[in-house]
Formats: C-alpha cells, sequence, structure tokens
C-alpha cells in the first residue's frame, strides 16, 4: 500500500507548534512567584510542561526537517495538532500540589484533576474551548493561581485557534497556511483579508487580543470604582481570557453569578462580539461599519439572539422561582450561597431589569457556546430552559470564536428550503441561492447539509452511547435529556448542559470512559467534524 500522504511533515509541523507551547509557560510561572506559590508542588509542574513540549517538538521536528505540505498534510496537521497539545496540557493538572516528604511522593491536595482521564478531559475542554469541568473544587485558594490561570489560558489560545496563531508567527508555515486555515477555522471558511494568509492571520490575533484586553481594562475599571469588589485583576485577566474564547471557565465556582449586576451586562456585549465574525471587525477597523449592516449573517445573529432574550425575559418576568427546584438538594444549594454578597443575582418574578439580564445573559452566553451563567439556568421552568436547549443548536458566527452550527448554515439551509417551495410551483424557473448578494455554489450548499445531518446523527448516537454507559456502568440518575444536553455541550463546545451536567454542575460523575468518549466529541466538534473523520477513509490515505 502506497501512502499518499506525507504524514512525516504533518508531525513535523505538530512538533513546531509543540515547542512554542513552551513559551505560553511563562505566564502561570509568573502568576504562580507574583502570588507566592510553593516552586516544587506548583510551579515546578509548569517547568517539566515546558521540558516536556520543547523535547517532544524537538523530536517531532527531525521526522522532516523541510515540511512541504499541501491540503492532506494540512487536515492531519491541524487535527494531530489539538490532540497534541490537549495531551501536553495534561501535564500542570497531574503534577499539582505533588512533592517529596519522608522518602516518598505525595500530593498536598486532593484533586480529580490528578486522575489522568479527568486531566484530559479538562485539557481538553480547555484548549477547544468548551467550559466542561470536571474539577471537583473550583477555587483559587484551593489550587495555584499559577494553575487556574492556565486553566483560563488554554481556552484564549484555543479560541481563535492555536494552529491560526502559528500560521501568524511562524514562517515555516506561511506556504500552506490557507489549508490549514480552512481546516481550524470554524464555520464554512475564513475570509482571506489580506493579500498573505500570514498577515490576514496576524489580523485576525490582534483584533482578538485587542478586544480581550478592553475588557480586561473595563474589568478592572468596575473593580476600581466600587462596582464590583470581588473583580480584582486576577479575575479581570481571568475572564478576559475566556469571555473572547467563548470558553467559559471562571475560577470562581458559581461562574459569573459571583459578581455583581454590573459585571454581568458588561460581559453580554463581549460575548456578542465574540461569536460574531471577527473579519467583520477587521473592516470595522478599517472604517467600513456598513459591513456590519450589510451582513445577513450578523443580522440574522443579532436578531435570534434578542428575539430568544425577549421569550426568555417574558417566562422569567410571569413566573421564575426555582421552579424546579423543589428539591431540598437544590433548595440548600440556594440557601448556602450568602445573598449578601450577590444582591443582584436572583432574578424575582416581576422584576423586569433581573428577568431581562438573566434571560439576555443565558441566551447569549449559550448561542455564542460560552457557557458563562449568572445562575443555575437547570432550576428554570420548562419553557424558559429548554429555549436554551434550542440556543444549543444556533451556534455563533462563521469566523468567530463560536462552536455549534454556526448561523450561516441555517440561513443557507432556510434559503435552500425556499427555493424548493419555489420550484416545486415553477419547476422550470432557476432560482439560485444568494447569501450576501453572492450567489452559492451546488457544492457548498450539499457541503453545508452534510454537515449539518452529520451533526445531528452524531448528536444522536453519541447520546445513546452515554445512556447505555450510563445504564451500564455509569452513573444511574443520569437522564435522557442530561445526556442529550452532555453531547450537544461537548460536541458544540457549548460547556454546560441541564441537571447534574448544568453551569453549577460537574462531569465528574461519569466514567472513565464516557469522559474520553466526550473527549473525542469535544476534539471532532472544535474541528468541525470532517477534518477528523476523513482521516478514518481510505481513500484520504490511499487515492
Amino acid at each position: 500500500m502506497k501512502l499518499r500522504v506525507d504524514w512525516r511533515a504533518s508531525v513535523s509541523l505538530v512538533g513546531t507548534v509543540l515547542k512554542y507551547l513552551a513559551v505560553t509557560m511563562v505566564v502561570p510561572i509568573a502568576t504562580g512567584l507574583v502570588y507566592g506559590d510553593a516552586f516544587v508542588p506548583y510551579i515546578l509542574p509548569f517547568f517539566v510542561t515546558a521540558g516536556l513540549a520543547v523535547g517532544l517538538g524537538t523530536v517531532m521536528e527531525h521526522l522532516d526537517p523541510d515540511p512541504d505540505i499541501g491540503a492532506r498534510e494540512g487536515l492531519l496537521m491541524v487535527s494531530l495538532t489539538w490532540m497534541a497539545v490537549s495531551i501536553v496540557g495534561v501535564v500542570p493538572y497531574v503534577l499539582e500540589g505533588l512533592t517529596y516528604q519522608n522518602g516518598q511522593l505525595v500530593y498536598l491536595i486532593d484533586s480529580t484533576l490528578h486522575h489522568p482521564d479527568n486531566a484530559l478531559f479538562e485539557s481538553m475542554s480547555g484548549f477547544t474551548t468548551t467550559g466542561a469541568t470536571v474539577m471537583g473544587t473550583i477555587d483559587p485558594t484551593y489550587h495555584s493561581r499559577g494553575l487556574m490561570l492556565w486553566r483560563q489560558m488554554t481556552q484564549w489560545l484555543g479560541g481563535m485557534g492555536i494552529v491560526v496563531l502559528a500560521v501568524a508567527i511562524l514562517p515555516e508555515l506561511s506556504v500552506g497556511g490557507a489549508q490549514l486555515m480552512d481546516a481550524e477555522a470554524p464555520g464554512p471558511g475564513i475570509e482571506k483579508l489580506t493579500p498573505r494568509i500570514a498577515e490576514t492571520a496576524r489580523a485576525l490575533w490582534v483584533i482578538y487580543a485587542g478586544i480581550t484586553l478592553v475588557e480586561m481594562l473595563l474589568l478592572y475599571g468596575l473593580y476600581e470604582a466600587g462596582m464590583a469588589p470581588n473583580m480584582t485583576p486576577y479575575n479581570a485577566i481571568s475572564h478576559g481570557f475566556t469571555t473572547m474564547s467563548t470558553g467559559g471557565f471562571s475560577p470562581e465556582a458559581r461562574s459569573i453569578e459571583a459578581f455583581s449586576a454590573a459585571v454581568q451586562w458588561l460581559i453580554v456585549p463581549f460575548m456578542v462580539a465574540a461569536g460574531a465574525s471577527f473579519p467583520l471587525f477587521w473592516h470595522g477597523s478599517n472604517g467600513e461599519f456598513e459591513k456590519f449592516r450589510e451582513d445577513s449573517e450578523f443580522k440574522t445573529y443579532v436578531g435570534i439572539m434578542g428575539v430568544l432574550s425577549a421569550i426568555v425575559a417574558g417566562f422569567l418576568f410571569v413566573d421564575v422561582g426555582l421552579a424546579d427546584a423543589t428539591t431540598e438538594a437544590t433548595q440548600a444549594a440556594y440557601q448556602s450561597v450568602d445573598t449578601n454578597l450577590l444582591p443582584h443575582t436572583f432574578p424575582i418574578a416581576g422584576d423586569v431589569e433581573s428577568s431581562l439580564r438573566h434571560a439576555t445573559f443565558q441566551v447569549v452566553s449559550i448561542t455564542t457556546t460560552t457557557g458563562y451563567a449568572t445562575m443555575d439556568f437547570t432550576t428554570w421552568k420548562g419553557p424558559a430552559k429548554f429555549v436554551l436547549v434550542f440556543a444549543m443548536f444556533v451556534g455563533g458566527s462563521a469566523g468567530s470564536t463560536g462552536g455549534g452550527i454556526k448561523i450561516v448554515r441555517w440561513l443557507v439551509i432556510l434559503k435552500s428550503l425556499r427555493r424548493e417551495l419555489f420550484s416545486t410551483v415553477h419547476p422550470k424557473a432557476v432560482q439560485p441561492v444568494r447569501l450576501g448578494g453572492r450567489v452559492l455554489d451546488e457544492r457548498a450548499i450539499r457541503g453545508i447539509y452534510a454537515f449539518t445531518l452529520l451533526y445531528i446523527v452524531i448528536f444522536f448516537v453519541a447520546t445513546v452511547v452515554l445512556v447505555a454507559d450510563a445504564a451500564f456502568s455509569g452513573p444511574t440518575s443520569l437522564t435522557v435529556i442530561e445526556a442529550m444536553t452532555a453531547v450537544a455541550a461537548t460536541l458544540g463546545n457549548i460547556g454546560p448542559g441541564l441537571g447534574d451536567v448544568g453551569p453549577m454542575g460537574s462531569y465528574i460523575d461519569f466514567t472513565a470512559q464516557a469522559k474520553l468518549f466526550m473527549v473525542v466529541l469535544m476534539w471532532v466538534g472544535r474541528l468541525e467534524i470532517f477534518p477528523v473523520l476523513v482521516l478514518l477513509t481510505r481513500g484520504y490515505w490511499q487515492s
């Protein structure tokens, strides 16, 4: 059998990316030093990770010192890169708190992330910006500040795309960079903004970093103004990382519920920006603000979130309560929260501002696949709760950091369905599908249908797998709706689902094999299915 894919070139470039991943360890190391973390149990793991990344990357680079990649090699390189960085990212979680005492290695803390399957789940969830967690204790006073910031930063690195960043800064990736970005970028494709693809990659990352910095400064400004007492510089940086990446990790156990109403309102527009197409911001930076008004995907994106927010706000305003939270466990969880510290976080029927804030925040968070929460929405009544389930299948815009199916695909599907209805009445008429004034190629339309159908098939099959696993060896309390939302949340890179996997819950109770299965779902979902599944076909390797 003769392989038609130069796998050595692909692996060599993965090694290059791993080597540069070591540079990012500077941030958690510096954070640990600033906050006085002990070196051996809390800072040393990042030096070990950096050494592993450099060593492994160097070995992989030597497989092909002068790699030349085409479209096939690009697909393999992108798929392997996301898996490789997630595996290397496991090391800080597994080694945190490990020290040598009385002649043996012992952990100073009891972390769920010391188990490799949990650590891989958390690492993949971070880099793919999913935001699902298996952490037993989410508290920067329990875990080291460096580790918690590393957890946040993995989402920021994965948000705009690790390979896009590599194309932007590594000259050796400039040739073939277009194939790499097409394989990695969320959505049907990414607009080439400049003559050189490396310049396009740099432009996207500059915009991404710039908006992140603005959010960090504004969050810290609320802290300085006394409007957000616990939005410290550390929290401002942490949440800036995970808002613009639509990641949703938070160093606070109860996510954005831990902060004031001012913080919650401020984060909303940044989530909207993160779920919008970043090329629009590039055009805006050049004074072409009409692009926002003319872009049909952006208008649909904002319109859907506006309508869904209004519907949910109406449900909450009329009768919110803790309608589905009548169990003693849920009531006790709410009673354990110091409401004096959280004066604006509990919605009250008849309270316009509170109902509108929680509805808008949750709809935007789920639609953009950010995954933040201002309260445990699994305690809402059915109608409001299932609007959020609907939002899980909407997704952000193409060219954004959001996951899911994407607005542009739904637009094309709706337009093509309308054409079919028209053709039924006028069989001889020729009516192309247009988007943004451009006629869409029929092959692209078929590709969108294929992706959407495949996405839905994987969703249902994966749900059956989780339900079956729970029935034989997993948590017996797992309901079908919890399994469905867990799959939707991991495949769509959303994070929280309903029930035990809700925004204040965790995926810790799933079996090891179920967690590894969801690791694959996150990986496949982040790369939008085809770049991974095509590797399983014989035609990719031989024809």
